[in-house]
């Protein structure tokens, strides 16, 4: 687990010199990374997303394109179009955003939902398929999509099914004060952004993912994350609970943390910090409980503290 956490410590500390303060979501990050998931970052405008994304790049030496999603963007701006080429008396293929390592889908909700399904494909399955002709995307396929918590007017809420294909949610918040002062001492002249450099290879990204398997999750953990799961879906207050493919997302996650810990086996612990940022946005509250203020996180919160570990045989 060695070269893992050594590659997951550059990573964090070359980010670090432009999105200072936020140690917590940076690792979060690099956990969907080591397991080839894809981010939602909800979160108000001006904190950094697309620095984030940015820095993660070109500390991966991989590609990176940002998608500026609106209401009239087309599933081809997405995916790519084939054009015809009159010398060649040809169609050619001309590729879209989702052709890179790095997509960053800035403010996601924005665009219709034939657009946001044009994203499903390649997010489930990496390929896309344009005029009939699949074409496979090259790995790392990585997409960071943002939306603002805030402004719904005009915006189309990602239906459950995309939702799901999210390996995890998070949002990095505003800055405590002594790092928001440390922000404004660094953006004086150059932008961090302009000055950090190359420090992995980035293409290295799954094989590092398959060496996440070696990780071992003890028996009593994995019916921990069963016992978990199978909460959210008999609650009383969720009209829809975590899928098949949370759990094991939620597997695969706490796998890739222990190994960013240097660790090749996983505890309790990692399961109780990594539920809500890969299981609550897989669930949806009833309505009548949103009246009464509840929310996912809290009844999260909650099924955390009620499971009991040593659950026995299923």
């Amino acid at each position: 687990m060695n070269e893992i956490q050594e590659f997951a410590q550059a990573l964090l500390d070359n980010t670090e010199k432009v999105i200072i303060g936020k140690r917590a979501a940076l690792e979060l990050l690099t956990v969907a990374l080591l397991c080839e998931g894809h981010v939602l970052l909800e979160d108000v405008p001006g904190v950094g997303k697309t620095m984030l994304a940015r820095a993660i790049a070109i500390s991966l030496g991989i590609n990176f394109k940002r998608l500026q999603c609106t209401p009239d963007l087309l599933p081809n701006d997405v995916t790519g179009v084939s054009i015809f080429d009159q010398k060649e008396q040809a169609f050619t293929f001309l590729p879209g955003p989702a052709f890179s390592h790095i997509l960053l889908a800035d403010e996601i909700n924005r665009a219709t939902p034939r657009t946001q399904s044009a994203l499903l494909e390649a997010m489930g399955e990496r390929q896309v398929t344009v005029d009939g002709v699949t074409r496979v995307l090259e790995r790392p396929f990585f997409v960071i999509a943002t939306q603002n918590p805030i402004e719904y007017e005009g915006t189309f809420p990602l239906p459950e099914a995309q939702l799901d294909r999210f390996f995890l949610k998070l949002s990095l918040g505003y800055l405590d004060p002594a790092s928001e002062s440390q922000m404004l001492l660094n953006l004086g002249g150059t932008h961090p952004i302009e000055t950090i450099t190359q420090v992995l290879d980035g293409i290295k990204l799954p094989q590092l993912s398959h060496q996440v398997w070696a990780v071992n999750v003890d028996e009593t953990l994995r019916n921990y994350i069963i016992s978990i799961v199978f909460a959210t879906r008999s609650h009383a207050d969720l009209l829809l609970g975590a899928s098949p493919r949370g759990s094991h997302a939620l597997y695969r996650g706490i796998q890739a943390y222990a190994a960013l810990q240097g660790r090749d086996y996983a505890l309790p612990d990692d399961i109780k910090k990594l539920a809500l940022p890969i299981l609550a946005h897989r669930c949806l509250l009833h309505p009548e409980s949103a009246l009464r203020g509840r929310t996912v996180e809290e009844i999260l919160q909650e099924i955390l503290r009620e499971t009991a570990l040593d659950i026995g045989e299923l």
